[in-house]
């Protein structure tokens, strides 16, 4: 049995360590079952949400006139009755964190690369957020599953019972 030389062995175990210290969280979702339901909040912001799909980006803009992702956030969990910080980093460090989100929950991103989240979405299920993606195009629904999200993902918030 051959040993490694202490320098390689250590050189190895630092780059493990770099290299897992550089992955990001897993965008872990769950899907409530049929019998499981939501509740009157979660129906509510997702159903603002779904009604805003279509609506111009505005940067600052939280009324159906034109949206930013935060303003989003802000516009559907209010008609919850649930209010939320402005910023989508305000609303990551101050709401609760959830391990995996559920439809209504929230998404929070580094699209910025400034480690610090600069973008939301919610949660709509099934493999699917609601956000507003930037200028010029509206708000939309796409997959969380694909690797541009996955890899700047920093977490989940849940807000709503």
């Amino acid at each position: 049995m051959t040993t490694l030389p202490t320098w390689r062995l250590t050189t190895t175990l630092t780059l493990l360590l770099l290299l897992a210290g550089c992955a990001g969280r897993e965008l872990a979702v769950h899907d409530p079952s049929p019998g499981e339901g939501l509740s009157i909040e979660r129906v509510l912001i997702l159903s603002a949400a779904q009604n805003a799909l279509g609506t111009p980006y505005r940067f600052g803009g939280n009324s159906p006139s034109g949206l930013d992702c935060s303003g989003l956030v802000e516009m559907a969990y209010g008609t919850a009755g649930i209010p939320v910080p402005r910023t989508a980093d305000d609303q990551f460090r101050a709401l609760p964190s959830a391990s995996r989100a559920r439809p209504g929950d929230l998404l929070f991103f580094d699209i910025a690369g400034r480690g610090k989240a600069s973008h939301v979405g919610i949660y709509r299920g099934n493999g699917q957020m609601i956000h507003a993606p930037g200028r010029g195009r509206p708000v939309e629904s796409a997959p969380v599953e694909i690797a541009y999200w996955q890899e700047r993902f920093l977490g989940a918030a849940r807000v709503a019972p």
